[in-house]
């Protein structure tokens, strides 16, 4: 199968959780045979911290902007079996309203920012996608899923919307030698969000006051830099994608804080979890609705919502702990891999393409 994707961004991983599930997506499907092209603009901001700029599991093309490759990508994406466009895409209005005007391949949207996307088509509309084309798609996916499916085929009218959520390489995140640089017994991964950070306050500053013998480890990029930190606190603008391995191997806990639209939804696991239990790493994390179909609460993790409950879980044995990261390695090796997201994909792809075909068949016959 061919399958020609536009979106943000697979090259750089820098301030955007899209890279990463791309790829291990992207991964899977190539050692199943499927052919892959993947169209990302060369924006400034990625350009400056990109991760490779060819990979061996799809073509990439780089462009700078969309009239200069317009007629070699529509010419890719005709000849495709599957094409995909995706949120945050520059131009993506304009690129999805040529894809939609294909005949040939099954016309697919993918969000990965579904709970932001709804509330701001409510408000005035995002640049990647129009109200008016949703319905247009054969298929829609969502990276969250619960009340956002059936607004996108109910108020939205999608033919046909599922969930595709997060997922992590296995063959990529493992379990490695600790790094000294990222030692530490509580550890936090995530890019600065204002609806976010009372929490990271409340849940990874405050237990690192009340602890100063203890290390805590901050990564993630756009923080204000002149706040004043604990002095046990360390702040890394990023990790690279190679390192987090490292990074998640190198900690007792790592803790996950979901954005504020994504917790109010439910259904929205980050990639982060499933990076940090397939290395084996010990997870707090706050509580969201659908947060138990991913996890089981009592022995996969811990849910915590207040600095006192940070603080029991730091008491945790290292058997305790190592028994939690256990089963949540086992259950994401089991469930929530790249391999098992492609297949779930191609069988999206199916059952669309049969929806399509048999709507197509229904008004021949009428």
């Amino acid at each position: 199968m061919k399958i020609t994707i536009f979106g943000l961004t697979i090259s750089s991983s820098w301030g955007n959780g899209h890279a990463t599930p791309y790829r291990a997506i992207i991964r899977a499907l190539h050692c199943k045979g499927h052919q892959i092209h993947f169209f990302e603009k060369d924006v400034p901001y990625y350009r400056s911290r990109r991760d490779f700029e060819t990979c061996s599991y799809c073509d990439l093309t780089l462009y700078q902007e969309w009239a200069q490759i317009r007629a070699i990508a529509l010419e890719t994406a005709g000849a495709s079996d599957v094409v995909i466009t995706a949120s945050y895409l520059p131009d993506g209005q304009r690129i999805s309203d040529e894809i939609l005007g294909l005949s040939r391949p099954l016309r697919v949207f993918y969000d990965l920012d579904t709970p932001i996307t709804l509330r701001k088509l409510e408000s005035g509309g995002v640049e990647y996608v129009r109200c008016d084309q949703i319905p247009d798609f054969d298929l829609v996916l969502s990276f969250t899923g619960g009340k956002s499916i059936a607004e996108l085929e109910k108020r939205y009218g999608a033919r046909m919307a599922c969930p595709l959520y997060g997922c992590v390489d296995p063959d990529v995140y493992t379990r490695v030698a600790p790094a000294q640089e990222f030692t530490c017994d509580l550890s936090y991964m995530g890019t600065y969000a204002a609806d976010r950070q009372a929490r990271v306050d409340e849940l990874f500053v405050e237990p690192a006051r009340r602890h100063p013998e203890m290390q805590f480890v901050l990564a993630g990029s756009m923080y204000p830099w002149e706040w004043q930190w604990p002095a046990n606190v360390r702040v890394m603008e990023h990790v690279a994608p190679y390192a987090h391995p490292q990074f998640y191997s190198s900690t007792r806990l790592t803790l996950n804080i979901t954005r504020e639209e994504m917790a109010r939804n439910g259904w929205c696991p980050s990639g982060r979890f499933f990076e940090a239990a397939a290395c084996g790493t010990p997870l707090l994390t706050d509580c969201w609705e659908g947060l138990d179909w991913f996890f089981d609460t009592e022995h996969d993790l811990r849910v915590v919502t207040s600095a006192d409950e940070v603080e029991a879980a730091l008491m945790m044995s290292d058997s305790e702990l190592r028994q939690m990261a256990q089963s949540a390695r086992h259950r994401t090796l089991q469930e929530h891999t790249g391999e098992a997201r492609a297949r779930q994909l191609l069988q999206y792809f199916e059952e669309a393409r049969s929806a399509s075909s048999s709507k197509v068949e229904t008004s021949e016959v009428a």
